[in-house]
Formats: C-alpha cells, structure tokens, sequence
C-alpha cells in the first residue's frame, strides 16, 4: 500500500513541476490565444474545436464552457466541438476516410474571421493536420495545443496563428497541462469580454 500511495503522490509531484515549469514557457502563447480567440468571438466568429480521445474531451469541454458558462454568468459565446456529431463523423469516416473526419466540418462551418482550435499532444494527428489544412485556406485562424516539439501540426501554422507547445514527452502528463491551457483560455475570455472578476 505505502508504494501505491508513493506512485500516487509522484504523479501529483510530477504534475505540479510541469505545471509550473510550463508557465514561464507557455504564458505568453496563451495570452497571444485568448487575443485571437476574444478578436473572433467580438466580430462574430465561432470557435471550432477538434482532437482525438482525450483531446476530444478536450475540445467538447471548451466548447461547452464557451456556450454555457466558465464561473460567471454571461451571455452565451459561439463554440462548437467537431467530434460530437456521431452521424457527420460516421458517415464522413465511412464514405471516405477517418482523416477528413474533422476537415469537412471546417469546410462546411469555417469562415473567414473563425477560429480553429487543434488540439493533439504528439502534434501528428493527421485528422487534426487535415482540419488545419482546410482552416488555412479558407482563411480560419489556428490556435494549436500539442506536445511533443509540436509535430506535423507546425508545418501548418501561419504568422497569425497561436502554438501552445507542452514541454514535455508523455501523453498524461501533456493533456493535465491543456486542460489548464483551456480553463486559462476560458477565464482570459472572460476577462477580456466582461471585465475582471470583483
């Protein structure tokens, strides 16, 4: 037992160095973020979110803070996670291939003005690397959480668009670190929308 709760605690451990190593690297691209992301929701825009298992909870967590609520009451916001659809998926993964699962949804939603949010901690997605490819040209900015060095996913990102790159190698301990990346996301939304919290 006393070595189950040391690995436990080392996970708790591990999380909180990451977590604190990662602020002096991951601060400023955040900020950039939540600048592009405020700039898209003020004009109109809608904010698109895609991933694979844990980064597709990722996506329709964030999605769901931007339509409900994060912690304050305030009108709606305009998100929308690619990955709940089961029909659109099923049938785009069917007819065609699983890697344009997420691009034909940016191709039938994306706009000009929108933001495209790419989450995947190896960075090699090649569902995600599809939206991304879609997102550029129809004019759609990029706003990337990866891991990893950022993989394939860099070759992608234009000069206005945002990489959030997790310094770090495993999967877990990149996906504890984006859903802080998110919830920073969300309360700088917020901020930058209705005024600091009292």
């Amino acid at each position: 037992m006393a070595s189950m709760e040391a690995l436990v605690a080392s996970h708790f451990a591990d999380s909180a160095k990451l977590k604190l190593e990662a602020a002096k690297v991951l601060s400023a691209p955040i900020t950039r973020g939540i600048e592009l992301l405020v700039g898209s929701l003020r004009a109109g825009g809608k904010i698109m979110s895609c991933g694979n298992g844990g980064s597709a909870a990722d996506a329709q967590h964030f999605a769901a803070e931007l339509v409900n609520r994060f912690e304050r009451e305030r009108p709606p916001l305009a998100g929308v996670a690619l990955t709940t659809d089961s029909s659109a998926l099923t049938s785009i993964a069917n007819d065609y291939s699983y890697e344009q699962v997420f691009e034909k949804q940016v191709r039938a939603l994306g706009r000009n003005g929108h933001v495209l949010l790419a989450i995947s901690t190896s960075g090699n997605s090649a569902s995600v690397v599809a939206a991304m490819r879609a997102a550029r040209e129809l004019g759609v900015a990029i706003l990337a959480l990866t891991g990893r060095g950022g993989g394939k996913m860099t070759e992608h990102l234009g000069s206005g668009d945002v990489h959030v790159c997790v310094p770090h190698e495993r999967t877990m301990r990149i996906q504890e670190v984006h859903l802080l990346v998110l919830h920073c996301l969300c309360d700088g939304i917020d901020a930058q929308l209705y005024g600091e919290r009292k």
